[in-house]
């Protein structure tokens, strides 16, 4: 199988193995979308408006812990127990959100289907390396991150439908369904065993603990406008982040594969590029909010912008995804100016009354698809990279290990945009003044990440390594 077109991912042996990657992927990505759409009328019927972030923050963490526990379950049951397991979790967590009688239930079942989300997402990621031949993976990657562009224009349609219709239960109970056809399509799919590197099986229930609570840190601190509070989340959190890399030193029951701390190594490199690359698209949660109280847009409006990102990384990982070869490095290293300018360009459009004539409008989207391009353009290349760069023995630890960086680069760069848009006053002094200011510091301040990200891949990424 030496074709690398994009036809050889739905020929008549490879099809039904891409839709149900696609599948276990895709029901964690539209699920994301769908209850952010829904969730006001959630808290609208069963109460519990206190804990709203806290369906985000408990999701988000439990995907963490899922994605790096995927790979132990992978040794142990084979891809198909595996993957079965984590839709089973994911049905259960999405059952107990249909029938939520209130928030503390509803929290509960979002913590489940974070985790078997986390795992699913992961499973689909590491799989890629099991079921396609290496000339293959840049096309199965950017196929993955499509999804993710799909999932950011159908959920939150298929949300707003349902929360129109006063019947949000509904809408988890459309998952169920999906997830069950998944469930018996991975059963006849996927085979019983399969021969993966011997990993330890063992789960590090410290190490796991302490990115648990570092990541719990970052989120209390960026709940409150308190500098003090922002700066001690902040400082707690990072030092339990490095005492999580020091436990790594030299253990064999390991979170990230070897290399992965180190710049030295190009999975360190390919790993910090990747989440520079994440913790960019951030500030998209606060786009919608910038629109409706800075340029008065209405809220669908409003929120269809944002996905502007999401369809212009989705474009530019499928059209450069099976670029030559010659040209790949060059690629990945314009991807990160191409965000930069994205983010300048918003910095300052969306806090200026330019930004509401049509030039301005042009402009603004403008930088919405530079963002979404500059993560798309060598993002399939990297996470490819990331399979054929780990050392011997550590290949499904950093196939599953593309899901937890990108899941612990997406908290903390939430958390980030939190306590940056509080300390420029989105609530103090609020309103449009607060909406501007908020505005320009966050996309001026997370420019530093492309900036950074260009810096790394420039001074550290051999051309070699993405030749080879």
């Amino acid at each position: 199988m030496t074709d690398n077109s994009w036809s050889i991912l739905f020929s008549k042996e490879n099809r039904a193995k891409t839709g149900a990657l696609a599948g276990g992927l895709g029901i964690h990505a539209i699920n994301i979308y769908l209850v952010t759409t829904i969730l006001p009328s959630v808290v609208d019927d069963i109460g519990g408006m206190e804990f709203y972030s806290w369906n985000s923050t408990l999701f988000v963490l439990t995907s963490i812990l899922g994605s790096f526990l995927s790979v132990r379950l992978l040794n142990k049951f084979g891809p198909r127990k595996a993957f079965q397991y984590s839709i089973v979790v994911f049905i259960l967590g999405t059952l107990a959100c249909t029938f939520a009688p209130s928030m503390s239930m509803m929290l509960i079942g979002r913590t489940a289907q974070g985790f078997g989300g986390g795992l699913l997402m992961a499973l689909s990621y590491s799989m890629v390396r099991v079921v396609f031949d290496k000339a293959v993976w840049p096309r199965a990657m950017a196929l993955l991150s499509g999804i993710w562009g799909i999932a950011a224009l159908s959920g939150p349609f298929i949300g707003g439908i349902f929360a129109q219709l006063n019947v949000w239960r509904m809408a988890f109970g459309a998952i169920v369904l999906f997830s069950i056809v998944l469930f018996f399509l991975i059963t006849k799919i996927f085979p019983q065993r399969h021969e993966f590197a011997k990993a330890n099986t063992k789960i590090p229930f410290l190490k796991l603990g302490m990115l648990s609570i570092a990541i719990l840190c970052l989120s209390f601190g960026s709940l409150t406008p308190n500098l003090l509070y922002n700066i001690l989340g902040l400082l707690l959190s990072l030092i339990f982040i490095l005492i999580v890399v020091r436990l790594e030193r030299n253990s064999v029951n390991r979170l990230l594969p070897h290399g992965a701390y180190s710049l030295r190594s190009t999975l360190g490199v390919v790993y910090s590029a990747m989440a520079l690359l994440i913790l960019c698209t951030n500030p998209e949660i606060y786009i919608p909010y910038f629109f409706q109280e800075i340029h008065q847009y209405p809220p669908l409006k409003a929120g269809y912008l944002t996905v502007i990102i999401s369809l212009g990384w989705t474009a530019a990982s499928i059209r450069y995804a099976g670029a030559n070869r010659k040209h790949i490095y060059n690629i990945v290293r314009s991807g990160p100016i191409c965000m930069l300018s994205g983010m300048l360009m918003l910095a300052f459009l969306l806090p200026s009354t330019f930004g509401e004539n049509t030039l301005g409008f042009i402009l603004t989207c403008a930088g919405l698809a530079l963002t979404g391009i500059g993560i798309g353009l060598g993002w399939p290349h990297l996470l490819s990279l990331v399979l054929s760069s780990a050392k011997p023995g550590d290949e499904d630890q950093a196939s599953t290990s593309i899901t937890s960086i990108q899941l612990i680069a997406t908290a903390f760069g939430t958390a980030l945009a939190g306590i940056i848009t509080n300390l420029a006053g989105i609530n103090d002094p609020g309103g449009l003044e607060g909406a501007k200011s908020a505005a320009f510091w966050l996309f001026i301040l997370f420019a530093i990440s492309p900036l950074l990200c260009f810096v790394i891949i420039s001074k550290r990424l051999k051309k070699s390594s993405i030749d080879s």
